[in-house]
């Protein structure tokens, strides 16, 4: 990579696609498979790490009766630096965890792994970028974005008596970065203590008392998980072409 060009630190990609999408109620079709303007949506993730030239190699977990036909799509769209393909776990942390094994065979402890879902699409170089610097010196690294919202706490979903301070508020976003030793560490402990099914890896090390560095992340990207979110992104893609042919009739005049 471009980052660290004596080779001491490598940086190392865990996609995690091991889920159905029982919210996008696609039928039968994982939502990370459904297509968007021509390609599959873990496609179009995975093509913005294996275009950064700051990543060395990826490494994805997925559903285990998909690894063929994933390995399939890659061949497909040309897709580089994947190196392996293992079989996600019970839940995401089960997923992440598998990856993660899988890198550590070929991996330095000072090594910078980013971890993500394959169901954000719209990250930018300038994001994964970001992150990889915030990891680098903090070992941690997790973008957010400012809450917009105000938000309430409620337990039993129908009554709150709390409301949440909105200026300390902020929505977490993938990929987190982290040192290997890090994040292998946090795995480590949680097997220790039974600890199962953390919502993230940052939410993994708060619950172990650890401390996060946080970043500026990206409102576009967003993680597509139910139909709106399917529909923003359709959107996005057909504005994107519209704005072309725009451009095409403003220079020719046709």
């Amino acid at each position: 990579n471009q980052r660290f060009p004596n080779g001491e630190t490598m940086v190392h990609v865990v996609i995690f696609a091991g889920g159905v999408g029982a919210r996008m109620k696609s039928l039968d079709i994982p939502k990370q498979f459904i297509n968007v303007d021509g390609k599959p949506i873990i496609i179009r993730t995975l093509e913005n790490f294996a275009s950064h030239p700051d990543v060395d190699d990826i490494v994805i977990s997925c559903l285990a009766d998909k690894i063929e036909y994933m390995w399939e799509l890659i061949a497909q769209y040309k897709v580089a630096k994947v190196t392996s393909i293992v079989p996600g776990g019970e839940n995401g942390h089960g997923s992440i965890h598998n990856g993660l094994v899988e890198v550590q065979r070929f991996s330095s402890p000072e090594d910078i792994v980013l971890i993500c879902d394959g169901v954000r699409p719209l990250i930018s170089h300038q994001l994964i970028s970001d992150c990889i610097d915030t990891a680098a010196k903090y070992e941690t690294a997790v973008p957010v974005t400012p809450s917009i919202d105000s938000v309430l706490q409620s337990e039993d979903g129908e009554t709150c008596c709390k409301s949440l301070p909105r200026k300390q508020m902020y929505i977490t976003q993938a990929p987190q970065g982290y040192t290997m030793r890090k994040i292998m560490h946090a795995h480590d402990e949680a097997e220790r203590l039974g600890i199962t099914n953390p919502i993230s890896s940052s939410e993994l090390l708060i619950e172990l008392g650890e401390t996060v560095h946080i970043f500026k992340g990206e409102r576009d990207n967003i993680k597509v998980t139910t139909p709106e979110d399917l529909q923003f992104l359709r959107s996005r893609y057909y504005y994107k072409s519209f704005k072309n042919f725009a451009k095409e009739e403003l220079k020719y005049g046709l």
